[in-house]
């Protein structure tokens, strides 16, 4: 194979032996909007306020390699990035590293994808990092960014529970509520590259709690996981770890019910405004509270049917993917080159 590569300059954060993939980039596309070679893989990279996941996959989905760190807190989380690419390469063997032909991170946060800066992300805690080609250069192949969000929503769209159908709704349930959108077989973006801020969708005007945006009442404040556990600690006085351990008890305690009953309650009527503008043909629901199941879904649907009166509400189904859409979504968009 060919010893070009799509950087030419070497990071110097590298020791001098350490081997980067030989790219032959006559035959790897370096554009966005272009897909590699079937007997390509690619390398993902999802990014998480607590932890990063990255994997190197074939065009079966088969994992070859897979690396789970930490997430530093500020800028240091892009050295760690660095690391775990490095260790994803470091696995395989000379041929395989010879295959790999794009790589895709996908960042938490607001992003900026096409000047390839991570805006903000007040997890995490950086702002304004210019990512540029440092991971280009590091590994020596073209590397995407993306928002993590616009990235799983769109694999379960595409690739998962949605895929067949041109109008979705897909919500990510977990630390913050947060989704994207597809109408008329299309992702909806901001300019700025964002999907669906459903969590911050205010619903609780008149005794809502404060959101660390600065509104009162936000679909967040109520039907996220930490929420639904502290608002459970709050009614019982009892500790609890997480929602799910509040999901677990909705069957042989009131309290618990309550509080589930008032989180899909929130949640209802921040979807009730988006179901009525784009009449979705499905909801999917990912990130961790989906591991509740139907005891999510069914709720959840009936609420919305309670709340409709000009049309039948869509269904609402579990993700195909679970905690795995970003890291499937960022396998899909380093094949395809972009969310198409």
């Amino acid at each position: 194979m060919s010893t070009a590569r799509s950087a030419t300059e070497r990071d110097p954060a590298l020791p001098d032996d350490f081997p980067l993939p030989n790219v032959d980039t006559a035959r790897f596309p370096t554009e966005r909007g272009s897909s590699v070679p079937d007997d390509a893989l690619v390398l993902g990279i999802d990014v998480g306020g607590t932890t990063m996941k990255g994997e190197i996959t074939d065009a079966a989905g088969v994992v070859h390699t897979a690396v789970v760190l930490a997430t530093p807190q500020g800028e240091a989380a892009f050295d760690a990035i660095g690391v775990l690419g490095d260790q994803l390469l470091a696995e395989l063997t000379d041929g395989q590293r010879d295959r790999v032909a794009r790589g895709a991170v996908v960042l938490p946060g607001i992003v900026d994808p096409v000047r390839s800066i991570a805006v903000f992300s007040g997890n995490v805690g950086w702002r304004d990092v210019h990512v540029g080609d440092r991971f280009s250069t590091r590994w020596g192949m073209p590397v995407l960014i993306e928002h993590d969000v616009a990235v799983a929503g769109w694999a379960e769209w595409r690739f998962g529970a949605g895929r067949g159908h041109d109008n979705v709704c897909v919500v990510i349930l977990g630390t913050g509520v947060s989704g994207t959108l597809s109408v008329g077989g299309k992702l909806v973006r901001s300019t700025f590259g964002q999907t669906g801020e459903y969590g911050h969708i205010p619903v609780r005007h008149a005794n809502g709690l404060r959101c660390p945006c600065g509104n009162i009442g936000c679909v967040e404040t109520v039907a996220s996981g930490p929420a639904i556990a502290r608002a459970y600690r709050r009614r019982t006085g009892s500790e609890i770890d997480s929602a799910a351990d509040v999901f677990a008890l909705i069957d042989i305690d009131s309290d618990a019910k309550a509080v589930v009953d008032d989180a899909i309650s929130a949640l209802a009527d921040g979807l009730l405004g988006i179901v009525h503008a784009t009449c979705p043909e499905l909801i999917v629901l990912g990130g961790g509270l989906a591991g509740a199941g139907t005891a999510l879904t069914e709720p959840l649907y009936r609420a919305l049917d309670e709340r409709t009166r000009l049309l039948t509400p869509p269904p609402v189904v579990i993700g195909e993917f679970g905690a795995r859409a970003g890291l499937v979504g960022a396998a899909h968009l380093a094949r395809r080159g972009g969310l198409e």
